[in-house]
């Protein structure tokens, strides 16, 4: 059976897919908010854990509906909630089971327990986080294990996570978005596998 994976590049979806790899098919799928970005530091990752990649946009408008979110909130996390929401919403209309990389202890991205029993309940599809249980100590163990890992503060490091496109939407209408982000927040991209 298919899974298909919410794939920024990062260690922790990284971890999460090879995990879920174990027991599904997977397809590793990426979102960005423009369709002419290319991801190809995404595609050497995916190349690296063996799985093939999607490339998916966006539906136009959510980029300005998103920017706009995050400054009448004065902060980033509703607006990341809710486009990996979207994001997951979106996969299980093709895929009986959508999983990702999301942590014990992250609190953005996260579905609430309502939300994952409402996706089930109405699409038929099983939201699985296989890391769930894993705090930040141990995926660290884990992805020191199994990955060749770069670090970088968001912006610099090349992967698809949902922030950087957000900032990056900001800075296309003209705004500054580091006044609403927290500063230092670190980012990784996997760009290879240990043997």
């Amino acid at each position: 059976m298919k899974a298909g994976v919410l794939y920024s590049g990062g260690k922790d979806s990284s971890l999460a897919a090879i995990m879920l790899g174990t027991y599904y098919e997977v397809e590793l799928n990426t979102f960005v908010l423009d369709p002419t970005r290319q991801i190809p530091s995404l595609e050497a990752a995916a190349q690296a854990l063996g799985f093939p990649l999607i490339k998916r946009v966006f539906r136009e408008g959510l980029k300005d509906e998103m920017v706009d979110l995050v400054k009448s909130c004065g902060y980033p996390n509703d607006a990341i909630n809710r486009i990996h929401h979207i994001a997951v919403e979106t996969l299980s209309r093709e895929y009986k089971v959508v999983g990702d990389g999301t942590r014990f202890n992250d609190r953005v991205p996260m579905l609430t327990r309502a939300e994952v029993q409402s996706l089930g309940n109405r699409t038929g599809c099983s939201y699985v986080r296989p890391l769930l249980g894993f705090v930040k100590a141990e995926v660290d163990r884990l992805v020191d294990r199994f990955f060749i890992v770069e670090y970088g503060e968001t912006g610099t490091i090349r992967n698809g996570d949902y922030e950087a496109g957000i900032r990056e939407a900001f800075r296309l209408r003209g705004l500054d978005p580091a006044p609403l982000f927290p500063a230092h927040h670190d980012q990784s991209l996997v760009i290879g596998r240990k043997a």
